[in-house]
């Protein structure tokens, strides 16, 4: 029957900086690619930040790793996402929540969003126990610091960083 909800995709967006790109973000994106028939990774571009990475070299990075997800668009975005939302025709937000304290403010972002944009819902999905600790902030410190970070990001991200930071 048409106009059904079974006629409806789900068009899903995962924003963030990617700076860089971690194992935990992987893992929302391969989670994320099984629950939406269409995943758009959406790197925000904030001019606030100085980035470890421009946005051309995250996007070439996360696509490198989502190869094999045919379902997953990886671009960008500046302003409000809840606009980007709609030129994208989405419905739905993907957010990761590593601990308490993510959900907090997740919680104020989302209904924040919802207000502006009722059509798009927020999603959340709990970390993997393994990820859980991890964060781009983290990985840049260690890194900066002269650590080994391969065991927390992808093969690809970790030579990057090796190649900005060498021993």
């Amino acid at each position: 029957m048409p106009g059904t909800s079974a006629d409806r995709r789900l068009v899903a967006i995962y924003p963030g900086s990617f700076d860089p790109l971690t194992n935990g973000h992987l893992d929302m994106i391969a989670r994320g690619s099984r629950l939406a028939d269409h995943l758009i990774v959406a790197i925000l571009k904030n001019m606030q930040k100085q980035p470890l990475f421009s946005v051309e070299e995250r996007a070439e990075m996360i696509r490198d790793v989502t190869s094999n997800c045919s379902n997953v668009e990886i671009d960008s975005f500046e302003g409000l996402l809840v606009e980007y939302a709609a030129r994208k025709g989405a419905n739905a937000i993907l957010r990761g929540i590593r601990a308490v304290s993510d959900y907090e403010s997740e919680l104020q972002m989302a209904l924040l969003n919802r207000r502006m944009r009722p059509e798009a819902e927020t999603i959340f999905l709990m970390a993997a126990e393994e990820y859980s600790f991890l964060s781009s902030r983290m990985i840049k410190e260690i890194v900066t610091l002269g650590g080994d970070v391969s065991q927390f990001v992808p093969p690809v991200v970790s030579n990057r960083l090796r190649a900005k930071f060498p021993r």
